[in-house]
């Protein structure tokens, strides 16, 4: 697989929608994680991201203007022990309850499907990400209508065991703009890393379509240590 540049990636398509990065570091010292949001509707535009504890959560930022919470508002990124989750919507709980209770990622995803917003039936997209005793490796998953058909849930999980550093993994949830919006097709793209966290974040947010982008986070975690660096990136101020 040929590695793409994850600038431009971005900057060629204006609606990727919601999108999740992982990988590592080209030193290889840390596990890499980034998640952005877009919108097109008032209601998508209207949020900001806030941490909450290890984790991070979307909150309406003028609550006045919330209409329907319920594929919005939840939190993108929860921490469990060693693991990191993240994921487009609340699935983040799904896995982190399931994985609580010794399921695997993939089996906790299990009683779950995508979301339930026909015509566009959005993919929920996850990925997990695993360090013990100076090892690392993630995973991400898509669970998508069958060609829009909402009868059928296809589900695919790819695994990364031991990531070459400078190596990371895009998967998002719209090929490009569209009515109805066309669902993510193939495996998580291969995109190059940065050693740099703030250079990172910069290059994602200025990438990402100036009117559609609403939030990002990046979080670099050291793979030794487990000591985490965050970034959060709002619009709406």
């Amino acid at each position: 697989m040929n590695m793409l540049s994850l600038e431009n990636e971005l900057k060629s398509n204006a609606y990727p929608g919601r999108g999740i990065v992982i990988g590592k570091t080209p030193d290889g010292t840390k596990a890499v994680a980034a998640y952005f949001i877009m919108g097109r509707s008032v209601n998508s535009r209207n949020r900001i991201f806030v941490e909450d504890g290890d984790g991070i959560r979307t909150q309406a930022f003028d609550p006045s203007k919330l209409e329907d919470p319920s594929l919005i508002i939840y939190a993108p990124v929860r921490v469990l022990g060693n693991k990191t989750i993240v994921t487009n919507g609340d699935q983040t709980d799904t896995i982190y309850e399931g994985m609580d209770i010794q399921l695997t990622f993939e089996q906790s995803l299990r009683c779950r499907e995508f979301e339930p917003d026909g015509p566009n039936y959005t993919p929920r997209i996850s990925g997990i990400m695993h360090m013990e005793d100076g090892g690392y490796n993630y995973a991400m998953s898509i669970l998508k209508s069958n060609n829009g058909n909402p009868d059928a849930c296809n589900r695919y999980t790819f695994a990364y065991e031991n990531p070459v550093a400078g190596e990371g993994h895009f998967i998002h949830t719209y090929m490009h703009d569209g009515n109805p919006l066309p669902s993510f097709e193939g495996e998580p793209k291969l995109v190059g890393m940065s050693d740099d966290i703030d250079g990172f974040t910069d290059m994602l947010w200025n990438s990402l379509n100036e009117e559609n982008k609403v939030s990002l986070f990046v979080r670099y975690i050291d793979i030794k240590t487990h000591q985490t660096e965050t970034r959060i990136v709002n619009k709406n101020k």
